[in-house]
């Protein structure tokens, strides 16, 4: 018998590149965390972003009608188009409107927001060059862009102005090999909103350095009263805008993996490249579920605003509920959004001197008071956390106030602070609580 092929003593098979430099730091600390909870309390996680976890928030009956519809059609259990069906892609257009001028052929579905991302990313970036990320942000482009050689760079966020962009940061770090600049809005993890006037700021920058955008706008709906969200496509006057959104959110179906991508375009600056780019990438997983494609229509047409306005009037309540009880928390600054489903907390991780950092302090929350919320490094943001929303009231407020017990269990005052009137307040700057003795 004759041999061919390659010929080793030993076996050799390695993980690819892409493998080896694909990190996930939310599922990461989520799935490897090993201390144990408090056995005395029952254990509340505040940290995935998932509104279905604990089954307070579902679905109207109209959105699952659509897919039990969808179940009975043939064209719903064989491949589609790589890029989506025709009808599903215009009701998608219709939908997104409010973007600017939208046609079907604007349109790519994919499985989920996740992946929308992934497209856009790979068809701008090469090897080599750089995409510039908030910080803090959500960390799915450094998972999805590291793999590739694709360098991250990120641009300051301001919480002391409701986190804004620092604009002049933001300029700082687009370079020769800058190849789109990333804007969250509304903001994972932050929950910012921005007005018109910052995100005109923000064109501007690209459009003088000729830099297209990735508009991350899953969150689109989710904005609370007083603040008012606006699609950076609808404000470009020049600056090629890729849009990602999708179902996940908004509509309470995370796991159905239906998103899309938008292309906004109106100086045809991208060409038919970067379109025929992103149609090939398609082809890779030749598109979503079809059967959710099938329902896409119905569930964008016929679900009640009554059902939206019903959740983001919860989410909101919610927030305002978490910031009134973390404000009594020694140690603990919370972030009021503006929107989203989420809240940032500083932790003035110097007056906590057991701890060298946010995660060794979420580690203990979790041992002691049975409550895990993301540690900011998550998002390359130390001495924060990040909180969800969307749990039920009583679990989120009995969760708050094990956070208060567990900050004044924990915090060492020292001489940063005096006791007047039964309060602790501080002495300097470094401080910015208040909070019962």
């Amino acid at each position: 018998m004759s041999q061919r092929g390659r010929r080793t003593q030993e076996w050799d098979v390695r993980a690819s590149t892409l493998a080896r430099n694909t990190h996930n730091l939310i599922r990461s600390i989520v799935e490897n965390l090993t201390v144990e909870p408090n056995p005395s309390k029952p254990f509340i996680a505040l940290s995935v972003g998932d509104p279905t976890t604990f089954g307070n928030l579902n679905p109207p009956e109209q959105v699952l009608q659509a897919v039990r519809e969808s179940i009975e059609l043939h064209t719903s259990r064989g491949y589609g188009p790589a890029k989506g069906h025709q009808e599903a892609r215009e009701a998608v257009a219709e939908y997104s409107a409010h973007q600017g001028n939208v046609t079907a052929e604007d349109v790519i579905l994919c499985s989920g927001c996740s992946h929308a991302i992934e497209l856009v990313i790979s068809v701008l970036a090469d090897s080599g060059q750089n995409i510039l990320v908030p910080r803090p942000g959500f960390m799915i482009y450094k998972t999805l862009a590291e793999g590739l050689g694709i360098v991250i760079k990120y641009y300051k966020l301001l919480p002391d102005k409701q986190w804004m962009v620092d604009l002049d940061d933001l300029e700082n770090q687009i370079d020769d090999d800058t190849a789109a600049i990333i804007v969250i809005n509304p903001s994972n993890p932050c929950g910012s909103v921005y007005n018109k006037e910052h995100l005109n700021d923000i064109l501007d920058i690209a459009s003088r350095n000729r830099v297209p955008i990735i508009a991350d706008e899953i969150y689109e709906h989710f904005v609370f009263s007083g603040n008012e969200f606006t699609a950076i496509s609808s404000l470009s006057k020049d600056v090629p805008v890729l849009t990602c959104s999708g179902l996940t959110k908004r509509f309470l179906v995370p796991g159905w993996r239906l998103g899309w991508i938008i292309i906004h375009d109106r100086h045809n600056i991208l060409g038919k490249e970067v379109r025929n780019g992103l149609a090939n990438l398609a082809t890779r997983i030749l598109g979503p579920s079809t059967l959710i494609q099938r329902a896409l229509p119905a569930i964008l047409k016929y679900t009640p605003q009554s059902f939206f306005d019903e959740v983001v009037l919860f989410i909101e309540n919610q927030a305002k509920m978490a910031f009134e009880e973390l404000r009594r928390a020694p140690g603990l600054r919370p972030i009021m959004p503006q929107g989203a489903m989420y809240m940032m907390i500083e932790i003035k991780i110097s007056l906590f001197p057991e701890f060298k950092n946010d995660l060794q302090f979420v580690e203990r929350m979790v041992s002691e008071q049975s409550v895990f919320c993301l540690p900011g490094r998550c998002f390359e943001y130390p001495n924060f956390m990040r909180i969800v929303l969307t749990v039920p009231e009583d679990i989120l407020r009995e969760a708050c106030q094990r956070l208060v017990i567990f900050c004044k269990e924990h915090i060492d005052i020292g001489e940063k602070c005096k006791e007047i009137d039964n309060n602790i307040i501080p002495v300097t700057n470094e401080t910015e609580f208040i909070c019962d003795n």
